[in-house]
């Protein structure tokens, strides 16, 4: 458990440093000393420290890690939760246990066992859905020669497309609540978000582009994006219903500098964007994948969803992962191809990887992670406001490759704000920051007499 604890482990650490909160400190600016039995080559035992003495070991780390070659950003519902809470003041609001009629204790028991399988205490409604879906398609089967079975596959077809209509509204429920709080709330709650996206999509020109990846199904990111003025380049292409294309063209955006010649150069604010479980505003619709547009907040999907032809309270075309439709290659379909992306970004040389609010609690997701790991030039960072079951350390430690690995797990080291404000690069100025600082070098090296500031200048290029 990870409960009043901050685990850090960056730069030359050996194992994670463990910080618990001072029972006896003067300084409220400095509330943290090393856990009992917890050593470390930067901190000694009994002494206080806080976030201007963490700063210079976290954030110039993560700076360096987001500029590597290759960079990506996984983010999972610890966002969503983050930026509902900092606009609201409120939980995001749960996914409540569907009925399923005469088989829902049979469903549950799967739910439930899957959930345990993955480290979870209960199944929830995804894991109810999953369930469902085996179990309909073996009804489905067995309703080609049985008239009962036949009937229980329509009655349960019918409860699930009622089920994933109300799992859709809860999720725009979400984000209700962010666009109906309090106008000065809601914009502090944005703003923190576009320095978040920002801080890692601010690539510089001869750098890959960032690889932004989410588990969530709701649109905050893409709100997020559209209030900093970023460009996601995804899979859809078209622009009053776009759809998704398996053929991905390599699409990218440049310009050409005033007055130099040569190749054009990229231009900023641009990410590749994939949701690897679906999204809300998916559907299936006549054999291709369209994206609706249900805005930012809507109060219920029924008007877009019979605006492709579906019935107002269906569900079943919605692509919400794991709604999984009756043939295999329907229900491996468009998944497959987004975590075809997801592999094909994260397994090659020079590439680091940071995971935001997710809990490794996806084995496929976890799998290419692994996989990543077995490249001795990659690297994994796991930022995280909590890990309750304790499957970050569980991961972290069968992994084993820790020397790739670095951890900022804790109400404070992963609290969102604390960690735009305190720790996340800022690469937007880092290009002033480093000719400030060869200038600075420059000036004082010529300077033999002025050994002060010649230590201060490799102090600061150091740090940056």
């Amino acid at each position: 458990m990870t409960e009043n604890r901050q685990i850090l482990k960056s730069r030359d650490d050996n194992r994670p440093v463990v910080l618990v909160k001072a029972t006896e400190s003067g300084d409220a600016a400095k509330p943290f000393v090393l856990a009992d039995g917890c050593e470390s080559s930067w901190l000694k035992q009994g002494v206080s420290v806080g976030s201007s003495d963490l700063r210079p070991r976290i954030e110039p780390w993560l700076t360096a890690l987001c500029q590597s070659e290759h960079l990506s950003l996984l983010l999972g519902s610890g966002l969503t939760h983050a930026v509902h809470r900092l606009a609201t003041g409120d939980a995001l609001p749960g996914m409540a246990i569907a009925d399923f009629g005469e088989y829902n204790d049979q469903i549950n028991a799967e739910a439930n066992r899957s959930a345990q399988a993955a480290e979870r205490a209960r199944g929830n409604l995804e894991d109810q859905i999953r369930a469902v879906n085996e179990l309909l398609r073996g009804l489905e089967i067995l309703g080609l020669s049985n008239v009962e079975s036949k009937t229980a596959a329509d009655t349960l077809r019918t409860k699930l497309s009622e089920s994933l209509a109300i799992f859709a509204d809860s999720i725009l429920q979400g984000e209700q609540g962010i666009v109906a709080a309090d106008v000065a709330k809601r914009e502090q709650s944005f703003n923190y978000l576009v320095s978040f996206l920002m801080s890692f999509a601010s690539r510089t020109g001869t750098r890959d582009r960032l690889n932004l990846f989410t588990t969530n199904y709701d649109r905050l990111i893409e709100a997020g994006a559209e209030a900093a003025g970023m460009h996601l380049l995804d899979r859809f292409i078209g622009t009053l219903a776009p759809v998704f294309r398996s053929s991905r063209l390599d699409l990218d955006l440049h310009y050409n500098p005033p007055g130099i010649r040569g190749e054009p150069r990229y231009l900023e604010g641009v990410a590749r964007f994939t949701k690897l479980h679906g999204s809300l505003d998916w559907v299936n619709r006549e054999r291709n994948i369209r994206r609706l547009g249900v805005p930012f907040g809507a109060s219920t999907m029924k008007p877009y969803l019979e605006a492709t032809g579906a019935e107002a309270d269906s569900g079943m075309q919605l692509m919400i992962y794991p709604n999984a439709a009756k043939d295999r290659e329907t229900s491996a379909y468009p998944y497959v191809e987004l975590f075809r992306d997801f592999a094909a970004a994260t397994c090659r040389p020079n590439h680091t990887l940071v995971a935001f609010g997710y809990s490794f609690g996806d084995e496929h997701i976890n799998r290419v992670i692994e996989d990543m790991l077995t490249i001795p030039s990659t690297h994994l960072v796991v930022i995280s406001y909590c890990d309750p079951l304790d499957r970050i350390i569980k991961t972290y430690e069968r992994l084993g490759r820790h020397a790739q690995i670095s951890l900022l797990v804790g109400d404070h080291v992963g609290e969102f704000q604390t960690l735009v404000d305190h720790y996340l690069p800022k690469p937007a100025i880092d290009r002033t920051t480093f000719r400030m600082a060869e200038l600075l070098k420059a000036r004082w090296g010529t300077n033999q007499g002025d050994s002060e500031k010649n230590a201060d200048a490799e102090v600061v290029l150091e740090e940056n």
